[in-house]
Parts: C-alpha cells; sequence; structure tokens
C-alpha cells in the first residue's frame, strides 16, 4: 500500500510539536516503523517513489514480434485485434484469447515510440456571431414512434460555433429543401443572421462540376441562392474531413444523447402524432440553449438583424398527365386522378410529401418517396378504367402498387391459384373497386375473416360482409299548431298600438 503524502505531513508537523515518534504516528494513522522511515529520509512518499522501467515477466511476444512489427510498419492502419487473431490463426499452440489485452497494449507503446507521425488537430478560435454550421443526422436509436408506427427520419442540425446555441428540424433526406427549412427555421428562431454558413459536401450544398468547371466540388444554385437571400457567405469543409465541422458534428451526438435520456424520463419514445414529436424537439432543444444565454447574447451583439422574408418550404413543378394517368417528379411516379390526363397539373415538392394542384386547386396529397422507393400507385385513381379493362391488370407495368396491404395480396393469390385467369383478374378488381368506393377497412376486415374461416375470398362473400349503407330519408315531426300562440301574437300587436 502506497502511504499518502497527507499522512507523512501530519506526522512530522506532530512530531516537530511533541518529539515523540509512537504518538505522532498514532496521530498521523502510520505505524511506528514506516513513521521512523520517513523522518529518517525527511522526504515525502511521492519524493521517494521509483519510476518503474523494467519488466517484470518475459514479452510473450517475443518471438514473432519481428512479424507483427513489418506489418504495422507496412500497414499502419491495421487495428491490433485484427493482428493479434491472425497471430492466433498462424501459431495456435502459442497464443490465447486472454492475451489480447497484453497485445494492444504491446502494439499502443510501439506506436507512441516508432509509429507513424498521426495527425494534429488545431484548436480554433471561434469569434461571436461569425460561424454557423449545418449538418443531418440520423436518428434510429431514438426509436421514435409516431401512434405505434416505426417514425425514420433524420434531423437538420444547426449549431453556433460559439456559444453552441442548436437548433433541429425533423427531415427525411439530406436535400436541399430540407437543408433550406433547417436552415431559415434556426434564422428565425435566432431574429438574426450570422456572417458565415458552413456545411459538409452533400449533393444538396455543392455537385462534382463539368470537366470544364476545374477539379473539386461547386455549390449548387440552389444552395447559393438561400445563402444570397439571408445574406450569408457559403462555405463547406475539406471532403473527407468532418473533423472541420467538429461543433455540429460533436453536438449530434450530445443532442441525441439528451433526447435519448428525456424520451427515458418521459416513459415513452411513441407519440400521437408528428407535431407532438415537434414539441418535445424543441422543448429539449430550448431548455438545452437557455443554459447558454450568456455565450448567445455576446454573438447576438455581433449578428446583423434578419431582414428577409420566409422562404417558401417547397419546390414548384409543372407537369403533364399522361394517359397511363401518371406524372413524374425528380424520377419518382405517381399517379393521379384519371380526370386529369392530358392536363398540366402543378406539384409542389415538400421536403415530406407533395401536393398536386389543377388551377390552384388542390386534387390529392401523397408522400415524398425515397429515391430507392417503388412508384406511388393508388389503386383509387386507376380502378375504374381496370374494371373496364381487366385484361390490363396481369401485365400491368405498377401492378405491385394494387395491392394497398398484405391482406389484398393474399386475395389475389388465392383467387388466381384456384380459378381461371381472366374470372380470377375480374373478382379481384370487383375486390378493389369495393374497397375504393367504401371503405378500405371494411373489405380488409371481410378478407380477414374469410382467410380465418379458410374460405375462398370470392367477390360474393366479401360483398355480404360489407354491404353498402343505406342511408334512410329524414324523417319530420308531426306539424302541431297550437292556436295559443296567434292570440299571443295579435295581443302583443294591440299593446303596441
Amino acid at each position: 500500500m502506497i502511504t499518502p503524502d497527507r499522512k507523512v505531513r501530519k506526522l512530522m508537523e506532530e512530531y516537530q510539536k511533541t518529539g515523540s515518534l509512537s504518538r505522532a504516528a498514532l496521530s498521523a494513522d502510520l505505524d511506528q516503523k514506516t513513521a521512523r522511515k520517513y523522518l529518517k529520509a525527511s522526504k515525502m512518499p511521492s519524493q521517494m517513489r521509483v519510476d518503474h522501467t523494467w519488466k517484470t515477466r518475459a514479452d510473450p511476444f517475443a518471438a514473432h514480434w519481428k512479424e507483427c512489427e513489418h506489418i504495422f510498419e507496412t500497414a499502419p492502419e491495421l487495428e491490433a485485434k485484427f493482428v493479434f487473431e491472425w497471430l492466433c490463426e498462424n501459431y495456435p499452440d502459442v497464443y490465447q484469447e486472454g492475451q489480447l489485452r497484453t497485445f494492444q497494449r504491446r502494439v499502443s507503446d510501439w506506436r507512441a515510440l516508432k509509429g507513424p507521425e498521426r495527425e494534429v488537430y488545431f484548436p480554433q478560435i471561434h469569434i461571436p456571431g461569425k460561424r454557423m454550421s449545418t449538418d443531418c443526422t440520423h436518428t434510429e436509436e431514438l426509436g421514435i414512434t409516431i401512434n405505434h408506427e416505426p417514425f425514420s427520419h433524420l434531423l437538420c442540425h444547426c449549431v453556433l460555433t460559439y456559444s453552441n446555441w442548436e437548433w433541429a428540424t425533423i427531415c427525411h433526406s439530406e436535400s436541399l429543401l430540407a437543408l433550406r427549412t433547417g436552415i431559415q427555421s434556426a434564422l428565425f428562431q435566432l431574429g438574426r443572421v450570422p456572417l458565415e454558413h458552413w456545411t459538409d459536401n452533400s449533393s444538396a450544398a455543392t455537385h462534382v462540376p463539368a470537366a470544364q468547371e476545374g477539379p473539386g466540388r461547386k455549390f449548387n444554385q440552389g444552395y447559393l441562392d438561400i445563402m444570397e437571400h439571408f445574406g450569408m457567405k457559403p462555405h463547406t469543409i475539406q471532403i473527407g474531413a468532418a473533423h472541420e465541422n467538429g461543433d455540429v458534428e460533436s453536438l449530434n451526438g450530445v443532442l441525441k444523447r439528451r433526447l435519448k435520456q428525456h424520451l427515458l424520463m418521459r416513459g415513452s419514445s411513441d407519440f400521437d402524432d408528428l407535431e407532438s414529436y415537434r414539441d418535445f424537439l424543441e422543448k429539449v432543444l430550448n431548455k438545452a440553449n437557455d443554459r447558454r444565454s450568456d455565450r448567445l447574447a455576446e454573438e447576438l451583439k455581433q449578428m446583423t438583424l434578419l431582414n428577409a422574408s420566409k422562404l417558401t418550404e417547397y419546390d414548384e413543378h409543372f407537369c403533364r398527365v399522361r394517359s397511363s394517368c401518371s406524372i413524374t417528379i425528380n424520377r419518382r411516379i405517381y399517379t393521379v386522378p384519371s380526370r386529369l390526363i392530358g392536363e398540366k397539373v402543378l406539384v409542389r415538392q415538400y421536403e415530406s410529401h407533395i401536393d398536386v394542384l389543377y388551377k390552384n386547386i388542390l386534387q390529392f396529397t401523397a408522400p415524398w418517396m425515397t429515391r430507392d422507393s417503388d412508384p406511388c400507385i393508388n389503386y383509387r385513381h386507376v380502378i375504374k378504367s381496370l374494371i373496364r379493362k381487366p385484361g390490363a391488370f396481369r401485365n400491368y407495368r405498377f401492378r405491385e402498387g394494387l395491392f394497398p396491404s398484405d391482406i389484398f395480396r393474399w386475395a389475389w393469390e388465392c383467387l388466381s391459384a384456384k380459378l381461371n385467369e381472366r374470372t380470377a383478374e375480374r373478382e379481384f378488381l370487383q375486390l378493389l373497386h369495393r374497397a375504393a368506393t367504401t371503405m378500405q377497412c371494411e373489405v380488409e376486415t371481410a378478407l380477414s375473416s374469410l382467410r380465418n374461416e379458410g374460405k375462398m375470398p370470392r367477390v360474393n362473400l366479401v360483398l355480404e360482409r360489407c354491404p353498402l349503407a343505406v342511408q334512410e330519408p329524414l324523417r319530420q315531426k308531426d306539424l302541431v299548431i297550437n292556436l295559443e300562440d296567434y292570440n299571443q301574437l295579435l295581443f302583443n300587436k294591440e299593446t303596441l298600438v
């Protein structure tokens, strides 16, 4: 056991007062032999400690260390664990799994003494009001659900690098729309504008130029328009140098850990709707920003007032509706109501959905599909034509979109397996038509009950279980005439005269 300096200091003070070794040792809680040793040396334990520079046992890797050293010199990025596994495979009788930690320490010492030079990171001076950094971060580890359905999303995270004030908005991809929404949401929350805006080299902000434009990545015009609108200078970090955006990269993890703690305290990661989740996110951000108010005040003094209107949170596209009852927006295919075939429609593309308008009248809304998603086919848009042309169903290019749920797919597979081709197509399309004209959930309930009973989903059986609702005409109450009401009216008239 190492004797602490404080005990020896106490020993020397008491010995100077009393001159008694036993009394001083007792007061300092030390053995008399130990006390005599330190009094004789007149030194503290820390001054008498000898550095341990010798090895207490033989190096277990000495026989093959030259091989390992050559491997690390050739490929310095190799991990010690991987090389140790290589040793165990090549010399199974020499090395065992329990020696991994010893080997890792041996490699760490070699790298510190003989290894290659490491990259140096230089701390930067952050100037108040100068820089805002933005980055999108994934949130799968939070396990957020909306009405018990998994909610896959990202957070567009904006950070002032001097005060670490932060703001985040919900988005679904690292698109220019997500960047526009996130940046302007943060700026309108602040009410002021920093001098510079920094982002990484995502395709939302930059692109690889044509050969004649020169090397490197160039800013997208849409991103430059955002910077010009708000009066900020655009900057990007170097490719593959995420540490240059270190403040926001670091705070990405901090924000997600803070959100996780609040979710644990809340007792649930499920929210009734998107607005509830957005309110929760903003409360967590405001609570974190309250502790940064002093440094934020310094930044606000240096930033200019926000004197710009809000940008629209959508892009507009004009599309001609094809004879297939479909339109294409940025290589994504959507069906629209068939009455719009041949007409030009206005599509407002938001970050999470699209609105289709004709003559500025909203026709329908659909979710914005990811690049690798299937076409967005709404069976309600095409079912009436398919009823008239059932033969088109089997080889329809977008037929997968005509199965609104797994129970409809089961119905089709069951019908096509037991009926001839034409009958199966007609009956399945009639099921879809009933779902389109009434309630899809009612048809799904009927199909589920038939599957549970082991019956074929023939159209007559389904229609029996979800009949059309017949509205009864409204009945008026019998008219009752009370002559006393007329007498009262005449009396009031004579009184007024």
